[in-house]
């Protein structure tokens, strides 16, 4: 299928496209997260002579104490950074791997058919606070001690909890009344806070104070590290000591493809990167500005390419180590792209298989694709030119159910993302990362940074992706307008929309053979950064599904 190409960016105006609020303006400075005080805090280091590393830390350490239900210390971090000083794009890698003893016959032994979704062996080593100190060493102009101020603040004397938080922690009681230390921890009163109520964690601010004075250390070789394997052997998991003190972070390549004149950008595997950029190609060749947006041939087409770039995540994404250069390259080619358009019938859905690879052997797809994803996004840039687009999460709401003893700190269920089908590359094995949805993107043009966005939510997080470049490339909207609009979200055989997208709409989509749903809490939240390239002026967009703020100074 083919269809004229649709025109650069800017060329058609975003029209009856309209927000609820405009972007937030600013010229030496501006913060999206999806938590008030997070943005905040953030705000007051730039304000204060920080650069865009400096206050994305600050903001991400109050993330982790404020939002506990959707990240914190326990789990992982990506990053792309874009620094003024040598005008380059910089990925962070800061997941954490498999315990050494995560083989696949101990799974076995233990009469497991699929990885658990939650509890101990759903635990890998967590990675933030190693993802912290890497871009702070790197590229940061503040001590750690003094980015993790305002979050040991919090922890130590309560915040009070939002609306959307409130709600995320009375459906997760469950969870928290299934495991002690988590229940001791995060319902004190025996019952979840309300909104607006005070809650503070002690046992958080202790570790946070033993990392703002003794760095990276304390966590991954130093008395938390102990307390965290020690854990571990009381519930018969299988970190301990010696994964947590081999742990490292890894600087990486973005990979990136050209949308309609603009860069992309998206992180390798063991991230769904790739998955974006494959929907990115497959839609350029089509005029989508022609079919209208989120019109039924436009969601149609949509969903279809997604269905088809999740059929080869499901067989080729796994950690980078397992992914062969040639398979990402084929992955990411416009060709390859082309090849899979030709398989979408604008009639009717269609069922698609993982592409063959360039490889010997080629794995048989097999993905359980559970659909989790408690994250936080958040993205800054600076009025020197530094920008960071970041992510960190647990995983599933509450991670993997678990509080380690009395460090206050919530553990990551990352390792259920890995399979146990043998021969697979994302089996799981021995310190290897697992599949992650967590994706940062950023979109440059001419080289320099244009939009730094992310889409939380799971396996959302791809598809939520395409949309937005889609938004601003295609249909001229900006950055506040580009993450409000009604989305959708494929999920398994069913295709998620949100009220937004009319009756008529939905029937024409029906007669194709989609399988509709709710998509009312399904499409995760937005922060966005938008920079003009000619005054500097920086726009925000702060998602209103989410308790987001966008502020700039």
């Amino acid at each position: 299928m083919s269809l004229p190409p649709a025109p650069l960016p800017g060329d058609r105006p975003s029209g009856h496209i309209r927000a609820t609020r405009s972007p937030a303006v600013g010229r030496h400075g501006m913060i999206a997260t999806s938590q008030p005080l997070a943005s905040a805090a953030g705000l007051r280091v730039l304000q204060t002579g920080g650069n865009a590393v400096d206050a994305a830390v600050a903001a991400a350490a109050v993330l982790a104490v404020v939002e506990p239900s959707m990240n914190g210390i326990g789990g992982d971090l990506f990053a792309i950074v874009y620094d003024a000083k040598t005008a380059s794009v910089y990925g962070l890698d800061a997941s954490g791997r498999s315990a050494a003893a995560a083989t696949p016959d101990v799974f076995a032994a233990r009469g497991l058919r699929e990885m658990p979704v939650s509890g101990p062996l759903s635990v890998d080593v967590p990675g933030v606070v190693s993802g912290w100190d890497a871009l702070l060493s790197r590229f940061g102009t503040v001590v750690l001690a003094d980015a993790l101020a305002p979050a040991i603040g919090y922890a130590r004397d309560g915040f009070p909890v939002a609306e959307l938080m409130a709600n995320e922690w009375r459906d997760a009681v469950a969870t928290l009344t299934s495991d002690a230390a988590a229940m001791a921890t995060f319902l004190p009163r025996g019952a979840p806070p309300a909104m607006g109520e005070i809650f503070a964690n002690p046992h958080l601010a202790t570790t946070l104070e033993l990392i703002a004075t003794n760095g990276p250390d304390a966590f991954y070789r130093g008395p938390i590290a102990e307390a965290i394997a020690a854990d571990m052997r009381t519930r018969g998991g299988l970190l301990t000591a010696h994964d947590l003190a081999a742990h490292t972070v890894d600087w990486v390549d973005t990979i990136s493809v050209n949308y309609r004149g603009v860069d992309v950008h998206e992180l390798p595997p063991s991230t769904q990167g790739f998955v974006a950029l494959e929907m990115l190609n497959i839609l350029e060749g089509i005029d989508l500005a022609a079919l209208g947006h989120n019109s039924a041939d436009y969601l149609h087409v949509v969903a279809e390419a997604k269905k088809i770039a999740f059929a080869d995540r499901g067989a080729y994404l796994a950690d980078r180590r397992s992914v062969p250069e040639r398979t990402l390259a084929t992955l990411l080619s416009k060709d390859y792209a082309a090849a899979r358009r030709r398989e979408i019938d604008l009639r009717k859905t269609g069922t698609y298989r993982a592409g063959v690879m360039p490889t010997d052997n080629s794995p048989v797809p097999d993905f359980a694709g559970r659909d989790l994803g408690d994250t936080v996004y958040l993205t800054v840039a600076d009025g020197a030119g530094n920008v960071v687009s970041f992510i960190q999460s647990l995983f599933a709401s509450f991670g993997a159910g678990i509080v380690a003893g009395d460090t206050g700190i919530v553990l990551s269920n990352r390792g259920s993302g890995f399979v146990l089908t043998p021969g697979h590359p994302n089996q799981i094995g021995p310190r290897k990362r697992p599949l992650h949805t967590l994706v940062p993107a950023l979109v440059t043009r001419h080289g320099r940074p244009w939009l730094s966005f992310g889409v939380m939510g799971g396996d959302n997080q791809a598809q939520g992706h395409a949309q937005v470049v889609m938004n601003v490339v295609d249909f001229g909207m900006h950055v506040q307008a580009a993450g409000e609009a009604a989305r959708m979200r494929h999920m398994g055989e069913q295709l998620a929309l949100e009220s937004g997208i009319g009756a008529g709409i939905r029937a024409s989509l029906e007669a194709r053979g989609h399988v509709l749903r709710d998509g009312r809490a399904q499409m995760g939240g937005y922060q966005g950064i938008m920079i003009d390239p000619t005054t500097g002026v920086m726009l925000g967009g702060s998602d209103p599904r989410k308790d987001g703020l966008a502020i700039g100074w």
